[in-house]
């Protein structure tokens, strides 16, 4: 079986924290001050299947952030 495409991840917006969802995608931001690089792990509606593995694309200060256009909750 071949795992879905995503669309590549877009700098987003570094607020608020977490995931938030909007009408046409997923917003991402998890704050670390001491990582190097910070990436999204994907899972299929189980929890249960790894789908992807996508770097966030932006870092603003200690807070990294990424915008999956298509994604939903």
């Amino acid at each position: 079986m071949t795992p879905p495409a995503f669309a590549a991840l877009q700098p987003g917006r570094p607020w608020p924290m977490g995931a938030t969802a909007d009408a046409d995608g997923v917003n991402f931001v998890v704050a670390s001050a001491h990582a190097e690089a910070m990436t999204l792990c994907l899972f299929d509606e189980t929890g249960s299947t790894e789908l992807a593995r996508l770097p966030l694309p932006a870092r603003s200060g200690d807070v990294w952030h990424g915008r999956l256009p298509g994604a939903r909750p």
